[in-house]
C-alpha cells in the first residue's frame, strides 16, 4: 500500500489539522481495529445511517454518546449470571469495544435502534438558516436622500 507524506501540507496550511488527521485515519496509520464491523449509508440528501454489528449485545450493554463533533459507541457485556450449559466453542465475540466516528459540522444524532443484532444510528445534517446560501438581488445601488428628493420636487 502506498503511503503519503502530509508533512509539507502541515507546514503550509493553518487550521486544517483535523482534516489531515482524518486522512491519516483513513489510510490506517493509527491501527484502528476492525471490531465491530460497521456500515455508513446515505439515506437522503442530508440523512445518514451508521449500522454497527453488535451480535450478542443487548440495549443495556451498548451506550451511544454524542459530544462536540464525535459520536462514540461503546459496548460492554454485563457479567453473566448463570450459564445453562458448558460452552464448547465461542465464535460470537463478546469482548468490549469502542467505535468513534468524526461528525461533520451541523450533523446531529436523530435516533438509534437495535434490531436483529444490528445497531442503527440515524443522523441528520441540519444547516442553520444563517449558514445556508442565499440569493442577493441585483438592484439600483443609488442611495437617495429624502431631503434631496424633497428639494427636487
Amino acid at each position: 500500500m502506498r503511503t503519503y507524506d502530509l508533512a509539507p501540507l502541515y507546514r503550509s496550511t493553518v487550521g486544517f489539522d483535523r482534516l489531515f488527521s482524518l486522512f491519516d485515519q483513513v489510510a490506517g496509520h493509527d491501527g484502528a481495529p476492525g471490531y465491530p464491523p460497521y456500515n455508513i449509508e446515505r439515506t437522503g440528501d442530508n440523512e445518514y445511517r451508521i449500522t454497527v454489528a453488535v451480535a450478542g449485545f443487548s440495549e443495556a450493554d451498548v451506550t451511544i454518546e454524542a459530544k462536540e463533533s464525535k459520536l462514540t459507541i461503546r459496548g460492554e457485556k454485563q457479567a453473566k449470571t448463570e450459564a445453562k450449559g458448558e460452552v464448547l466453542y465461542q465464535g460470537i465475540a463478546a469482548r468490549a469495544f469502542e467505535r468513534v466516528f468524526q461528525l461533520a459540522d451541523f450533523v446531529q444524532v436523530k435516533g438509534a435502534s437495535l434490531e436483529n443484532g444490528l445497531l442503527h444510528v440515524d443522523l441528520v445534517r441540519e444547516i442553520p438558516e444563517a449558514k445556508k446560501p442565499r440569493q442577493i438581488p441585483i438592484g439600483n445601488s443609488k442611495v437617495v436622500d429624502a431631503k434631496v428628493e424633497a428639494k427636487a420636487a
